[in-house]
């Protein structure tokens, strides 16, 4: 029944939506680009150290490439809301109690984003691990004490928000997409990240 269901609602969804439309691709291939892009990155570091070698210092190396994800997901929020306008509203999403739940959303989604952002700092939020700027321990303390990956969650519950706000189903598909690059990026960071970690607490690392 609930397979039914779902599908029933995504029909619903894509009778709204123009695939073809340049807005949409481009939302889509920013979503799609930007955590590719940081994982790819990232790990090239992690492996070669040649953005260390070329800033000269693993901080500004990692603050550079923190800035340049910074300015890539504005400009995935941009293409976002660009698609949502440039596609139709749901009727039955367009009313102030909706409204309302967006803004619930958008709260919830921005409370864990900055949240994480406070408790890892710059270097923590942006890879920092990666350019063997380690912390003594993984962080424990909220939001990571009620939700694990709490920024990639936070801010998939802003584009929900955000959506919901605007009664576009294109919004909500777009964040459905959003939420599945998001699982593929945890399935290929966590790991990597558990064995950094891993390899710091090691007897041998610890010697060296």
């Amino acid at each position: 029944m609930n397979s039914w269901a779902d599908l029933y609602v995504m029909t619903r969804l894509l009778g709204y939506v123009d695939p073809s439309d340049p807005c949409f691709v481009a939302a889509i291939l920013t979503i799609t680009f930007n955590p590719l892009f940081w994982n790819v990155v990232a790990r090239w570091e992690q492996k070669t150290r040649q953005l260390s070698r070329a800033f000269r210092s693993p901080y500004l190396a990692c603050y550079s490439l923190g800035t340049a994800i910074l300015l890539l997901n504005v400009l995935r929020s941009h293409c976002f809301t660009q698609a949502m306008l440039s596609q139709p509203k749901m009727e039955s999403l367009d009313n102030p109690t909706a409204y309302r739940m967006g803004l619930v959303l958008l709260g919830v989604g921005s409370t864990f984003v900055l949240s994480s952002f406070f408790a890892l700092g710059f270097t923590g939020t942006f890879l920092g691990d990666y350019f063997g700027i380690l912390k003594e321990a993984r962080v424990t303390t909220f939001p990571f004490n009620v939700l694990d990956n709490p920024m990639y969650w936070g801010s998939t519950a802003n584009y929900l928000g955000w959506a919901v706000m605007h009664a576009s189903p294109t919004g909500l598909l777009l964040t459905a997409v959003v939420a599945l690059v998001y699982m593929v990026a945890i399935l290929y960071e966590e790991p990597f990240t558990a064995q950094i970690y891993q390899q710091k607490a090691s007897p041998s690392h610890k010697r060296s």
